[in-house]
């Protein structure tokens, strides 16, 4: 019989854990300071690419599938190559992706395209972005995945 390992628990911030507010502190201002870069760097994207209500909201499908691609790409280095960097993390995973990606965005741009008239580029969106978002996580993990691998070989 195969004993059982329990899945990791998020090395972050683990709320079961009554942990000291100072530990927490670094954590929460890597994540607001990646949060920030994120944020700004999305920002600079859709402002250099602007769409109309009726067109596919180009600069958003960039931002999120290349912001899924960057997290298939950091999950494997978190957990592979730097597992004992406490704050990687929560400042590239949570801040600075999540911040660059924005998934709430991409379901304001599917509205504006379908109340302007345009339902089938808001359709064609709609399902474009969600299965690049998800083959870019995959394609992200598992060339990274690959790739370490084989260096540690």
């Amino acid at each position: 019989m195969t004993e059982h390992v329990p899945a990791p628990m998020d090395s972050d911030v683990d709320l079961h854990v009554d942990a000291p507010a100072p530990r927490l502190l670094p954590v929460l201002g890597a994540i607001s300071a990646g949060g920030v870069l994120g944020a700004l760097a999305r920002d600079g994207v859709a402002t250099a690419w602007p769409h109309p209500a009726s067109g596919f909201a180009w600069s958003t499908f960039v931002i999120n599938v290349t912001g899924c691609l960057l997290i298939g790409v950091l999950m494997v280095i978190v957990t592979d190559v730097l597992p004992h960097r406490r704050l990687v993390r929560p400042f590239l995973g949570v801040g600075v992706l999540g911040g660059y990606t924005t998934f709430s965005t991409y379901i304001v741009d599917i509205h504006k395209a379908a109340s302007a008239g345009a339902p089938w580029v808001a359709l064609a969106y709609l399902a474009s972005t969600l299965i690049a978002a998800v083959l870019a996580v995959w394609a992200g993990t598992t060339v990274t995945s690959l790739l370490v691998h084989r260096r540690a070989r």
